[in-house]
């Protein structure tokens, strides 16, 4: 017998009304603010009226192993782990990011979780859900023409149009963007000058938005971010071009989290933030916050592999928010595992290789190394780790054991099999006894990787040698001169946001397991002054993706009663 599609298990679940989740958080009628019956925004007042009524409640990063085209079911772990730990009598909460269309219609599909344990109603998590995504974009494009506006109008602060640092911005996945000349057709039509275009959810507003702390530190951070230089080496900001009060309104809503619910009725915070390949990757600090006073325990979830959506969890999202975490869940699966040992190829719309669904304990415990130094980079913060088996049918007992001996080997507190896919919350109960245990022992020692006032090349290096396992890192000399302009410019003490494959833990998506004997190169290094990090590009990586072959968004259609098919 099949088993049924992520859509179908969705739509088989009558959604609780969203008004009965939020006064069961302890929300007020007028704190919410409802889109229909099963979703809703929480306005920032709830916020501040918790924290100074209740304790927060333990938090808990969910991170996981370099993961493969596929993915390793993060989200859906993320959202098993939530509903394990209500089984078992406590009271969770799922705080996950906000998918942007690119990957939808392109090759990874949907980031609602999958099987039974997923955000519903999955078709609006998936497709536009409140907005937030088109606001940014809005916002985002507004600063992009009021620099260009400003410079056709005479040009009074003196930009240099060969300085301009803002692109534009779409939520599609389009390779054609990605170099384009803008201006062209004569005077009116503004001043001819290369640019480009970058996916909206990698845009510094969309980085703001998810780490700003309140409608005022939003403001503060709009303003302060770096659009363009003057020929002299000035910056201009957009408080400069007064820009930053109408990019602020635009956002007005987009600020307030999002409340959705999980399949079995529990809460779902879901505000900000895919793509920690190229942005830091973290839903929102104002949902986490809104979570960790409306809950007992909560599950965030940070994009890609520790090496990635974690390591700026910790070094950007917690400096800037002042949280400290728990502990972190790190997800892995036996057929990554296997990859990562040498053995099979997984292609993003192709059939599973075979060779990955036989036992093979020892590409397992090969691949398993990756593991094991994920487990370590966590373990730099002095976080307990949990990990994660997320089970797929293939797995053996052997193949298991194998990989619970790395993690307990490497650091690890415990490592649960996670049936949850198949199971719901029910499939995930061991895993959440074993969080819920970590959490309690809690990480009192904390610490960043790096301090705020080491140079902005030592960052880096801490970065790839610590996290990435590196021998060093080279610079292209347009680097080198962008890090010392930004230093003079006084941006030394901002946190590190690196720009690079998740697909290995070198910039090298060919290198896989545990790499060593590699350098990480450097060919450019941008600035997000409001956002307050620094992003250097690392190999070949871009901020805007292409579409595959065979796009998923062939596969997406409505039929006749407007019921959307081929979503996953």
């Amino acid at each position: 017998m099949s088993f049924p599609s992520d859509l179908e298990i969705a739509r088989s679940v009558t959604p609780r009304p969203i008004a009965d989740i939020a006064r069961e958080l302890g929300l007020h009628a007028d704190e919410v603010e409802p889109y229909g019956f099963t979703k809703a925004k929480i306005r920032l007042s709830a916020i501040e009226r918790l924290e100074a009524e209740r304790p927060r409640g333990k938090y808990v990063v969910v991170t996981g192993i370099t993961p493969t085209p596929l993915g390793e079911g993060k989200s859906t772990t993320t959202v098993g782990l939530a509903q394990g730990l209500n089984r078992i009598g406590r009271k969770a909460a799922v705080c996950i990011r906000q998918p942007s269309l690119g990957p939808v219609f392109g090759i990874k599909g949907g980031a609602a979780g999958g099987g039974y344990s997923q955000v519903i109603p999955m078709e609006d998590f998936n497709l536009h859900l409140t907005g937030d995504v088109h606001a940014i974009g809005a916002a985002h494009n507004l600063a992009a023409a009021f620099i260009d506006n400003h410079i056709h109008h005479g040009n009074a602060l003196g930009i240099d149009a060969l300085t301009i640092l803002w692109p534009r911005v779409v939520d599609i996945s389009d390779r054609a963007l990605r170099g384009v000349v803008v201006g062209l057709g004569g005077a009116e039509n503004g001043y001819p000058r290369e640019s480009q275009f970058v996916i909206t959810v990698a845009s510094e507003v969309m980085a703001i938005l998810a780490l700003a702390r309140d409608l005022a530190d939003l403001r503060a951070r709009l303003g302060r971010i770096v659009l363009a230089t003057t020929r002299d080496g000035k910056a201009i900001t957009a408080d400069d071009l007064k820009v930053a009060g109408s990019m602020t309104v635009l956002l007005t809503d987009a600020i307030k989290p999002n409340l959705l619910q999980t399949l079995e009725g529990g809460p779902a915070f879901v505000h900000c933030g895919p793509f920690a390949n190229i942005a830091h990757g973290n839903n929102s600090v104002l949902a986490d916050r809104i979570a960790l006073v409306t809950n007992e325990i909560v599950c965030t979830e940070a994009g890609f592999g520790a090496d990635m959506g974690a390591e700026k969890f910790f070094d950007i999202k917690c400096r800037a928010s002042g949280l400290r975490p728990d502990a972190a869940v790190m997800v892995a699966t036996i057929r990554a595992l296997k990859m990562h040992g040498g053995v099979g190829r997984i292609v993003a719309g192709k059939p599973l290789d075979p060779a990955l669904q036989q036992e093979n304990v020892e590409a397992v415990t090969r691949g398993a190394q990756n593991l094991a130094k994920q487990i370590e980079n966590v373990g730099l913060y002095n976080v307990p780790v949990v990990v994660a088996i997320n089970a797929f049918p293939t797995d053996t007992p052997a193949e298991v054991e194998a990989v619970r001996q790395v993690s307990l080997a490497a650091g690890a507190r415990a490592a649960e099999v996670a049936n949850n896919w198949a199971e719901g919350g029910a499939g995930a109960t061991d895993l959440a006894a074993a969080v819920w245990a970590a959490a309690e022992e809690g990480a009192p020692n904390f610490r960043f990787l790096y301090p705020d006032d080491a140079p902005l090349a030592d960052k880096i290096e801490t970065i790839a040698t610590k996290v990435y396992g590196a021998d060093g890192v080279d610079y292209l000399p347009t680097a080198r001169k962008q890090l010392a302009a930004y230093e003079a410019l006084g941006f030394g003490r901002l946190p590190i946001c690196m720009a690079k494959t998740q697909y290995s833990l070198s910039h090298d998506a060919g290198l896989k397991g545990r790499p060593s004997g590699f350098r990480v190169p450097i060919r450019e290094v941008r600035l997000s002054a409001g956002a307050g990090f620094i992003t250097p590009l690392a190999g070949e990586m871009r901020t805007m993706p292409g579409l595959p072959s065979r796009p998923g968004g062939e596969n997406i259609d409505v039929d006749a009663d407007g019921n959307i098919l081929g979503l996953f």
